[in-house]
């Protein structure tokens, strides 16, 4: 199971009364490393931009295999990566099972945006290390 929710908040999305914010909540008690992951990428953003680079992302693998299914299940679910990003402000990418970036919603359309999300990437970004993950 992805997340821990609680009977409230089943119930709230039952009804129709649950929010982006009592959903973000969910996500950051279910999969605190994730969550803290893509936050700490965002306070990283701003400092990205004056180095060049339109987004921050992290290269180093999850502490544990509980941590890396956490964010495999973040960033698989199409809904809690997107209320992560509409949370932060943010465009996600992903790359394998731990390399994330965040990026300015604005830098989608931009030549490092695309680099990251291509095919070639992908491939440069294998390492035998990874192969399980």
């Amino acid at each position: 199971m992805s997340l821990t929710v609680t009977p409230e908040l089943v119930e709230a999305a039952g009804e129709g009364r649950m929010t982006d914010e009592d959903f973000v909540a969910c996500v950051r008690t279910s999969l605190p490393y994730a969550y803290r992951l893509v936050e700490e990428l965002v306070t990283a953003l701003p400092d990205a931009g004056p180095a060049g680079r339109d987004f921050a992302d992290n290269q180093v693998p999850p502490p544990d295999e509980a941590a890396r299914g956490q964010l495999l299940r973040a960033m698989a679910s199409t809904s809690i990566r997107s209320a992560l990003e509409r949370h932060f402000g943010v465009a996600l990418a992903f790359q394998n099972c731990h390399r994330v970036a965040a990026f300015a919603p604005e830098a989608v359309g931009r030549a490092q945006y695309q680099a990251f999300v291509s095919p070639r990437a992908q491939v440069l970004n294998q390492q035998p290390e990874f192969v399980d993950c």
